[in-house]
């Protein structure tokens, strides 16, 4: 009779405990792992590290804007005027480290900028992942409104499409892992302490989140000075939307373009140049919130 080799017996064997959710391939949770993981890493590429803005007036002008400052420094024996003033009282309102730092020690940690005796150390931006914008628009209560940016590269552009986005009722935005400004100091000063208020997150692969918003219902109008349409004829301005801004430059890529249900351009005078980015973000979230607010009057 033929034995079974041993077989038999280290098959009825345990194979050791059961693995966590997240660490079984194919599972749910280990999919949610996965994409948390590519978000993660594409913060990590923008590079969004900590920053200190440098001068008297920026360093001012951040404070009030709410910009989440760590630590003040003033540089030792400093020509106190007004800005130095209310820099450190600023600071001091809202229980940010004021540290008195020799003048040299100040020039290496602004890099050498024109500090003018005042520096602020600004952390990290947090970046939100983009399941969480959507989630974030639905439980609003209103039809979701997302901006997303292709290929924004100017700090301050962004900082200025992320004022207007609050400020016309956007519920997010959204920015691609790569090849785009990051929320930095200057980005922060500029959106005026908006990006406080604001979920911000990055998408590993533009275009394919793009279509997956899509698939929840979502209507992708695009920016762009060629467009399908002209901003008079958006009739799904009170639809479930998302805005995508393009770069300064080339405007909307190829294949976010292809994704877009519509493109959109903006009239204006014979002879005058394009408007940036920012501004035509403005006029296109001003004329998206003026149809909501007349649509939910009739």
């Amino acid at each position: 009779m033929v034995g079974s080799g041993g077989q038999r017996r280290k098959g009825l064997e345990g194979k050791g405990p059961t693995p966590r959710a997240e660490q079984r391939k194919g599972h749910p949770a280990q999919r949610r792992a996965a994409a948390a993981a590519k978000v993660a890493q594409a913060r990590d590429k923008k590079g969004d590290g900590p920053e200190v803005i440098a001068g008297r007036n920026p360093v001012v002008e951040a404070l009030r804007a709410g910009v989440p400052g760590t630590t003040l420094y003033v540089a030792l024996n400093i020509d106190a005027d007004d800005r130095v003033t209310e820099a450190v009282r600023l600071a001091a309102d809202r229980g940010i480290s004021i540290l008195e730092i020799p003048r040299d020690e100040l020039d290496r940690k602004t890099n050498r900028a024109v500090h003018q005796g005042l520096g602020l150390q600004v952390p990290p931006f947090e970046y939100a992942h983009p399941d969480d914008l959507l989630a974030t628009a639905r439980d609003s209560g209103e039809p979701p409104l997302l901006v997303a940016l292709d290929g924004v590269t100017d700090p301050r552009n962004l900082g200025a499409v992320v004022r207007s986005a609050a400020a016309f009722g956007a519920h997010g935005v959204l920015l691609p892992g790569r090849r785009s400004a990051g929320i930095t100091a200057v980005a922060w000063r500029t959106s005026a302490g908006t990006a406080a208020r604001l979920p911000i997150a990055v998408a590993t692969n533009l275009t394919r989140q793009l279509k997956a918003w899509a698939n929840e219902g979502l209507m992708i109008a695009g920016l762009d000075a060629d467009g399908s349409i002209d901003i008079d004829g958006l009739d799904l301005a009170a639809d479930p939307l998302v805005i995508v801004v393009g770069s300064e430059g080339r405007g909307l890529s190829r294949l976010v373009r292809e994704t877009c249900d519509v493109t959109v351009s903006i009239p204006m005078a014979a002879g005058v140049e394009s408007l940036n980015a920012s501004v035509a973000a403005a006029v296109l979230l001003a004329e998206v919130a003026r149809r909501r607010r007349v649509a939910g009057r009739v």
